[in-house]
């Protein structure tokens, strides 16, 4: 979404496991035939708790990106001019969003009590970037769909957007219209860094972490099963390790939208 203020940034808050690791983490550019991709460096790793980002992870995890495919997801629009390929495509564990045009790919499986946990990178020589991530997506499928958006702008990660008057609560004092701003500074990493999000949907509360940072958190959110889905908006971004699990032990919140 298109901010309409400016949120204060510190760039030097990033955490000394964050700085220290950016060489692990760097995605540089490579170029295949006429299309550039910007892909992790052979050898590189990225420590997970329950796993090692190879897809063996343990306990519950659904792993929701798989090589080349796409078998979990589903592209809107659908057509994009006849190609949907053009926006969305996989390849290597990797998941490459071209940014047009404007729409989303959402899981064909619905989740209402959640864990989610992703990674995502913009390529530093096109600059800033914008995506979000979609949470309990309703239908009908527009452009946006009914959802709790977890804001991934560049610099702004940890916001909170409201699609569709979701039934949710948030801090009133750091809300304008339908964005709530994170809690504290920014906790992205430079461009060209990998990002991890950790996203928690158990009943009716929500909360959003990035690089391990809690940035936000809603209450009494609608209750309801919905998709998840990543935002194609304007921008080039790439994702990796994509998992969630679902929950049992749900806190309260409502049960219907519009209550």
């Amino acid at each position: 979404m298109t901010l309409n203020y400016s949120t204060p940034v510190r760039i030097s808050s990033l955490k000394s496991g964050i700085c220290g690791s950016l060489f692990a983490r760097m995605c540089p550019v490579l170029l295949l035939g006429a299309t550039a991709l910007f892909v992790p460096a052979c050898g590189t790793s990225y420590s997970y708790a329950y796993g090692d980002g190879s897809g063996g992870y343990p306990y519950d995890w659904k792993v929701l990106l798989k090589g080349d495919s796409l078998d979990a997801w589903k592209v809107f629009p659908s057509d994009t001019k006849g190609d949907a390929a053009a926006t969305w495509t996989a390849k290597n564990n990797l998941l490459f969003c071209s940014g047009t045009p404007a729409g989303y790919i959402a899981t064909v499986s619905e989740f209402t009590n959640f864990e989610l946990e992703l990674e995502w990178c913009f390529d530093p020589s096109k600059g800033a970037g914008n995506s979000g991530v979609l949470l309990r997506v309703q239908q009908k499928d527009e452009i946006w769909p009914k959802s709790m958006e977890a804001q991934l702008e560049s610099r702004h990660a940890g916001d909170i957007w409201n699609i569709g008057d979701f039934p949710a609560k948030v801090d009133p004092a750091r809300t304008q219209g339908r964005h709530t701003i994170r809690m504290g500074e920014c906790a992205e990493a430079p461009l060209g860094v990998w990002n991890r999000y950790r996203i928690v949907m158990n009943g009716g509360r929500l909360e959003m972490y990035v690089n391990g940072e809690l940035q936000n958190v809603a209450t009494d959110v609608a209750v309801l099963p919905g998709r998840i889905a990543l935002q194609s908006e304007g921008s080039y971004i790439m994702f990796r390790n994509i998992r969630v699990r679902e929950l049992n032990n749900a806190a309260k919140g409502t049960t219907e939208a519009g209550k």
